[in-house]
Parts: structure tokens; C-alpha cells; sequence
């Protein structure tokens, strides 16, 4: 390894409870004319609220790059397990019961 090889290295820590992750199955995006907000919400079928799990705040120039790697990793998928479908509709918020059996109480 080069000596600037190492300059360039980052070393990053993960704590136990955030390699747990967090599970969204939605994601809301704001921006303003200097950060983009991305909320992750996580929703439950039948219940018709939900809460946001997860906010991350990126600038503008972080957000573009966020983009590509997703762009990227996402041909990378599609390359490997095929085409991921999303159904018609599909880029609206789905709706609050996802198909799911009605509360009762």
C-alpha cells in the first residue's frame, strides 16, 4: 500500500445498534436551497400513522453523489437478480394499509 493510499484511507466505525439498521418502507424527501432532507418512515398495514424512524440531512453536492451510488448499486442489482418491477403507481405514497387486514378492536 502507497504511503498516499494511506493518507486517503478513512477509518469508520459502526456501533452495535447501528448495524442493526433501521427498517423504512417509505422515504419522504424536502430540500431547501442548501441541504436535502430525507426522512425514512416506517408504516404498518392498517394503521394510519406513521413514524419517521430515520432523518438524514445531506448538502446539495452529497445529495448528487447519494444519487449516483444508488443509481449504481441499483444496475448493479438489476444486473445480478433482474429487473426490479415496480408496480403502477408505484412512485406514489403507497396507501396506509398496504394491503393489509383491517384493525379491529
Amino acid at each position: 500500500m502507497t504511503e498516499q493510499t494511506k493518507k486517503n484511507q478513512i477509518n469508520i466505525e459502526l456501533s452495535e445498534e447501528v448495524a442493526e439498521g433501521v427498517y423504512s418502507n417509505l422515504a419522504m424527501i424536502t430540500h431547501s436551497n442548501s441541504e436535502f432532507i430525507i426522512d425514512f418512515i416506517k408504516m404498518m398495514p392498517g394503521i394510519p400513522k406513521a413514524r419517521v424512524k430515520s432523518r438524514i440531512i445531506l448538502t446539495p453536492q452529497h445529495a448528487k453523489r447519494l444519487y449516483r451510488a444508488l443509481k449504481d448499486n441499483i444496475s448493479k442489482y438489476e444486473n445480478m437478480y433482474g429487473t426490479i418491477d415496480i408496480p403502477e403507481g408505484g412512485d406514489m405514497i403507497p396507501p396506509f394499509s398496504l394491503g393489509g387486514p383491517t384493525p379491529e378492536a
